[in-house]
């Protein structure tokens, strides 16, 4: 087993209450930083780490600090984004339920760099039930001294709220996150300017991913040179995996990046292989919004290299014969899966979840779930196949948000990939009709 940073106290028993976490190392961090170092000390170390933005989009989060507007002096604020709606990921909701104050002191480490004095946890509507939970550790960490005025004697102030969404998967883009969070209707903006200059309340703001920010604590405890040494190239540290599917053991693995993709789905420590000892057919490694992987593809890259579980290797390729690692929401499909339906079940998604700000996004991804339920239920064109691929091409790119992309990508990765799978279903409309998709592959035959 790799070694583990940030769920390396997850089995300790009473660790969501405060007592027992600071008894096992809790808040050193906060103390380290806010007696010992700058904030420009703690934002040089989280640069020197080399961590990645967890959410999806694995920007540097030491060079995304490095923009915030400091030569302005209205309020600067931080922004937790805990609106994990991505389909096949919940590393974020295990995170927050089993560790809530590891949360909370990255949360005041980070705001501390970043002379932030008020935090906002924007949590999705639907994890209602861990609202409770965060409000009770942000209590206890006020109660002992950690948050309010003048922290540990430091000058320093913080406050931290936490904010329920309403449960839109367009929020999680960090500027509808920001239009929802000053109470309006939850629309990306147009950028620039960014954030960084304009964001919350037009004020200097920073949102990050709750695993990025969870990882700020044990960041500036072990120092960001020695993290940067676990992982492999420009992805460093360690990664929370989200993994679902037809695996034995589906859950929330903490990985050291750069093991590789079939040590992972297959080793016991991990996935423990496909369910029932099937045949692996594809997988969609970063979440719904990436492009899905064959089976060819999967352990070694076009290249043939031995594909790794890093932002590089998974990438390698380009979506002609690679993926995204994106927020490590791992989906494994056995070789019955439907690859058709699938898809359809992605575009359902994002047709529903579309703000309809851009009529490509709008417009096209219903185009997209209706022509892929019409082949999905016998009633396909052969024509219908390019359609949905010309479809895909006219979204990518021509959005405000990555909604656009994240709803065009799985499509044409899944024609690119699987076009036979799509033609048969055209080709043999009496075969798809009411047919049990949990055995596609005794109907796919040549």
């Amino acid at each position: 087993m790799g070694r583990k940073i940030l769920l390396d106290k997850i089995d300790i028993p009473g660790i969501l209450g405060f007592d027992v976490y600071r008894n096992n190392g809790g808040y050193s961090a906060v103390e380290k930083a806010l007696k010992t170092m700058s904030p420009d000390q703690v934002l040089d170390e989280v640069k020197k780490s080399g961590i990645r933005g967890r959410g999806g989009a694995g920007f540097p989060a030491g060079m995304k600090w490095s923009f915030l507007d400091r030569s302005t002096n209205n309020p600067r604020y931080l922004i937790c984004n805990a609106d994990e709606s991505e389909p096949g990921t919940f590393k974020d909701r295990y995170l927050m339920e089993k560790l809530p104050h590891l949360l909370i002191e990255g949360l005041i480490v980070s705001s501390y760099a970043l002379g932030a004095n008020t935090c906002f946890i924007y949590i999705r509507g639907e994890f209602k039930y861990l609202v409770g939970i965060l409000e009770k550790a942000i209590f206890e960490a006020r109660k002992n001294g950690f948050i309010g005025k003048n922290i540990l004697s430091s000058g320093y102030s913080l406050d931290i709220y936490v904010h329920p969404g309403a449960g839109a998967y367009i929020c999680g883009e960090e500027t509808a996150l920001i239009e929802s969070l000053e109470g309006k209707r939850g629309n990306p903006r147009i950028k620039p300017p960014f954030p960084a200059s304009k964001g919350l309340y037009q004020c200097p703001t920073v949102v990050n991913n709750v695993e990025t920010l969870a990882s700020i604590g044990p960041i500036i405890i072990m120092g960001g040179e020695e993290y940067a040494k676990i992982g492999t190239g420009k992805s460093t540290g360690t990664k929370l995996i989200s993994a679902s599917g037809h695996i034995n053991q589906p859950g929330v693995y903490e990985i050291e990046m750069g093991i590789s993709v079939e040590d992972f789905i297959y080793l016991d420590e991990y996935c423990g292989g496909i369910r029932g000892s099937k045949k692996l057919k594809a997988i969609v490694a970063g979440g719904s919004s990436v492009p899905v992987l064959p089976e060819n593809l999967v352990f070694k890259t076009a290249k043939n290299e031995t594909r790794l579980m890093t932002y590089e290797s998974l990438a390698e390729g380009g979506f002609e014969s690679g993926t995204m690692l994106g927020s490590g929401g791992l989906i494994v499909y056995d070789e019955d899966a439907c690859m058709v339906r699938n898809t359809w079940n992605f575009s359902r998604f994002y047709h529903h979840e579309s703000c309809g700000q851009c009529s490509p996004c709008r417009e096209g991804t219903g185009w997209m779930e209706k022509v892929l339920y019409r082949i999905e239920h016998g009633q396909g064109r052969i024509e219908d196949i390019d359609l949905l691929v010309n479809i895909s091409k006219n979204i990518e790119g021509n959005t405000i948000c990555p909604l656009g992309d994240a709803a065009a990508w799985p499509v044409a990765s899944a024609i690119r990939h699987f076009r036979e799978e799509f033609e048969f279903h055209v080709k043999h409309p009496e075969k798809i009709k009411n047919k049990d998709h949990g055995n596609i592959q005794k109907l796919f035959v040549p």
